[in-house]
């Protein structure tokens, strides 16, 4: 006896494409225009604040998590080296939650996190069939 509740026809498939799609595009480019646009270039108060955490090299690092929320969240958005974005976005926000907020209440860290939560799904699941990323392996 065939189980059709769990049945994969093309449209579930589509769905489940959709589903990936839209928080891919509104995540990513709501991290790069809200949060790392302002940041490039790094100014020297970004800089020095990246220091006060502790951070070797403050210049690098400040570098490092201007243009991984600037072009990580674009790449992301258009679904192009869609795995490897996500990791960074995801090193970056586990920075922005538990360092830059690690001693705020959890409504300070709340941002950080979801946006964490989401990037993880990316990582792992990569950007789905309606991302350049598809589009290359097919090409």
């Amino acid at each position: 006896m065939k189980n059709l509740l769990f049945k994969v026809t093309h449209e579930a498939s589509s769905q489940n494409e959709l589903s990936l799609l839209f928080p891919r595009v509104a995540f990513g480019l709501s991290m790069a225009l809200a949060h790392g646009l302002g940041k490039m270039p790094p100014v020297e108060g970004f800089i020095s604040a990246v220091g006060s955490m502790g951070f070797p090299a403050p210049g690098f690092f400040a570098w490092s998590a201007a243009l991984s929320e600037f072009l990580g969240g674009l790449l992301l958005a258009v679904g192009l080296f869609t795995r490897p974005a996500a990791v960074f976005l995801s090193l970056t926000m586990i920075v922005a939650a538990f360092v830059v907020h690690g001693s705020d209440p959890y409504q300070k860290q709340e941002l950080s996190v979801l946006y964490l939560a989401v990037y993880l799904l990316f990582a792992v699941r990569g950007g789905g069939k309606w991302s350049l990323d598809s589009v290359l392996r097919r090409g």
